[in-house]
């Protein structure tokens, strides 16, 4: 139980009321189509960064900060399903900007897992300022493609 007082403490500090019975977390329909959504960045994103993509150096590198950058948004959309689009952007955007300042940071410890496959891709190496962009455009996409759907099919 203390886990999830701890859970609606960070909802009500981005303004997320919980509306479902403590202890609930439901997986309705949405929820699914965004890990599906995920999943097909993740595909997307392994491949972007992969020799078989005969993009330009500028694309190949910028073009995956931007699907990781929409990964982060769909993971948070996913999360906060009932908040507005723009408060879940600009939660993403704050996270990815985190996440590349953090690389200004080099101890051993936290050098030792952006030496790892999985880590390099999570955290990156090095700051790269440039990078900020091709976060604000990745996130800026989902909330587009979001506000898109749900004006389409409002729920």
């Amino acid at each position: 139980m203390r886990g999830f007082r701890q859970f609606d403490r960070c909802l009500l500090v981005v303004g997320i009321r919980r509306q479902l019975p403590r202890g609930e977390f439901q997986l309705n329909q949405r929820r699914y189509l965004y890990v599906i959504a995920m999943v097909a960045v993740i595909a997307a994103g392994l491949w972007w960064r992969s020799a078989a993509n005969p993009v330009s150096p500028f694309w190949h590198k910028y073009g995956g900060d931007a699907l990781w950058a929409l990964l982060m948004f769909l993971g948070f959309r996913c999360v906060l399903i009932r908040a507005p689009i723009l408060r879940v952007t600009l939660v993403s955007l704050a996270f990815c900007f985190a996440v590349e300042f953090s690389q200004l940071y080099h101890a051993p410890w936290i050098d030792s897992i952006r030496n790892t496959r999985l880590g390099a891709l999570t955290l990156g190496s090095t700051f790269n300022a440039p990078d900020l962009i091709a976060y604000a455009v990745g996130v800026a996409l989902g909330g587009v493609i979001e506000m898109a759907r749900q004006h389409r099919s409002p729920q």
